[in-house]
């Protein structure tokens, strides 16, 4: 058994957190606070970690850590298989979506529309992403993460191939809204099976990898329009509908899903708590639908927060990437190089910014480094006139301005409790891409108002970022503890 003195050390750490939280209190947001575990069978005194913060937000206190392998030998199977379902779901959701950036020049030479309703089609797609988020979250909470899921990804597939077959700029229009519903329900149903599956204290760094998805969609993207397309650019208007039809194989993933991988195991414990309270005659509080839960007094700030925070990085996102092929394009530079530089930076900015998150920084200090570090970046990335600098420049805007999206999975999941774990964060993030969503209709329509595209780029990122400080209006979430 531990010494005494060690002993009372740690009733001592016991009666400060206690009296800073309170008994069986819940921190803010409706999630579950940290707790103190002591192992008194254990021969070997057991070290708490606390890990200090940028203010005073409730510190994590987690079991220790005894496990010198390498972090990604910690994860099991069964939990590297949620995350391989999501991983790839993310990347060809991204393919579907970024394909169409490559590919809207082509569009306004068929159907004849200027910029602005060219950018429109980013627009309604992200903007439909909040009902499809909404749904799918909602669904996720009340019959698993796994049924939503599967259901997603079929749908956007469909309708990402359909929307090669459009005959008109109106029917497009509607099919891009159709598959923003399906890439709603990626997002919601998603990232609470793969964050419930893994380990806390890894949660930052699978946060990162899964976020690091969507810039490899991004590049798969970018490399079939540099190799691809050229084969068929002698008719333009049949080589960006095959651009489309390229997304009906995803289809054929749900298979290996719904077989092989396993249904989260918090929200599986929650079901089990409440039949057996049901089994008893007691009361059980749970609503037929977890939407409105949400609005309630004790978590509509928590949503509003989330909500703002998740735009900002929507803002950042679309301000300095949606319309970056086009500046390419037009200043008669290939695309590719470039954006796989970007897309490279921002894969391993998303792992290393999500894995420090983890650390001191925590969740708010890791994003407001980016911020700082992307504006940094914004000279070299947009206005430098060399291809070396130019290509540093998307390097360093990929690490460091986007390496901001390593901390959206674990930030806006560990603010909302298990009940509401689906719809909760499905609902913030989906409203805030319909707040990003705006961007791309708001730089078409500057340019056709006489903007130069790297000036209305430059401005709207700069904007941006600085929304993005109302991180700090909420509390620090590294180390909450997902419980039934």
């Amino acid at each position: 058994m531990p010494s005494r003195p060690t002993s009372r050390i740690r009733k001592g750490h016991a009666r400060q957190q206690i009296k800073a939280q309170g008994p069986g209190q819940k921190s803010q947001g409706g999630a579950e606070g940290p707790r103190l575990r002591f192992d008194i069978r254990s021969p070997t005194p057991l070290r708490s970690r606390i890990v200090p913060t940028l203010v005073d937000a409730p510190l994590p206190v987690t079991e220790a850590d005894t496990d010198t392998r390498p972090w990604y030998r910690q994860v099991t199977i069964e939990q590297w298989r949620a995350f391989w379902a999501v991983f790839l779901g993310w990347i060809v959701d991204s393919f579907d979506f970024n394909i169409l950036t490559f590919i809207l020049i082509d569009i306004q030479q068929s159907f004849t529309v200027d910029r602005a309703l060219a950018g429109a089609l980013g627009t309604v797609t992200l903007a439909m992403r909040l009902v499809g988020g909404t749904i799918a979250g909602t669904m996720a909470d009340k019959w698993g993460r796994k049924l939503p899921l599967m259901l997603s990804v079929l749908w956007f597939s469909l309708f990402a191939c359909l929307s090669g077959f459009s005959t008109s700029y109106a029917m497009l229009f509607a099919l891009r809204a159709l598959f923003g519903l399906g890439m709603g329900g990626e997002w919601a149903a998603g990232m609470p099976l793969v964050l419930e599956h893994w380990p806390t204290k890894l949660r930052g760094i699978v946060s990162g990898l899964l976020l690091g998805g969507w810039y490899w969609g991004y590049l798969l993207a970018a490399a079939v329009f540099h190799f691809v397309y050229p084969l068929l650019n002698d008719s333009p208007d049949f080589a960006w509908r095959a651009m489309f039809w390229m997304a009906l194989l995803p289809a054929l993933f749900t298979m290996w899903i719904r077989t092989k991988v396993p249904e989260s195991p918090v929200w599986l414990e929650r079901q089990r708590l409440l039949s057996e309270k049901r089994r008893r005659g007691e009361l059980v509080d749970e609503p037929k639908i977890s939407l409105p839960r949400i609005f309630q007094k004790d978590l509509i700030g928590t949503t509003l927060q989330t909500t703002l925070v998740i735009g900002s990085f929507m803002c950042i996102y679309y301000s300095v990437n949606f319309w970056y092929p086009t500046f390419l394009r037009d200043a008669g530079r290939p695309t590719l190089p470039y954006l796989a530089a970007f897309n490279i930076g921002a894969i391993a900015g998303t792992a290393v910014w999500g894995r420090l998150s983890e650390g001191r920084l925590g969740r708010r200090g890791a994003a407001t480094a980016t911020v700082v570090l992307g504006l940094a970046s914004l000279p070299l990335y947009l206005h430098a006139t060399t291809a070396p600098l130019l290509f540093l420049g998307a390097l360093m805007m990929g690490f460091f301005g986007m390496g901001i999206w390593g901390m959206a999975p674990a930030y806006s999941n560990e603010q909302f409790p298990t009940e509401v774990r689906g719809v909760g964060p499905g609902f913030c993030y989906h409203a805030a891409a319909a707040i990003g969503a705006t961007m791309p209709f708001v730089l078409g329509l500057l340019q056709d108002q006489g903007f130069k595209l790297v000036n209305a780029m430059s401005t709207a990122m700069v904007l941006s970022g600085l929304a993005a400080m109302v991180i700090w209006l909420g509390p620090e979430t590294r180390g909450r503890v997902f419980k039934a």
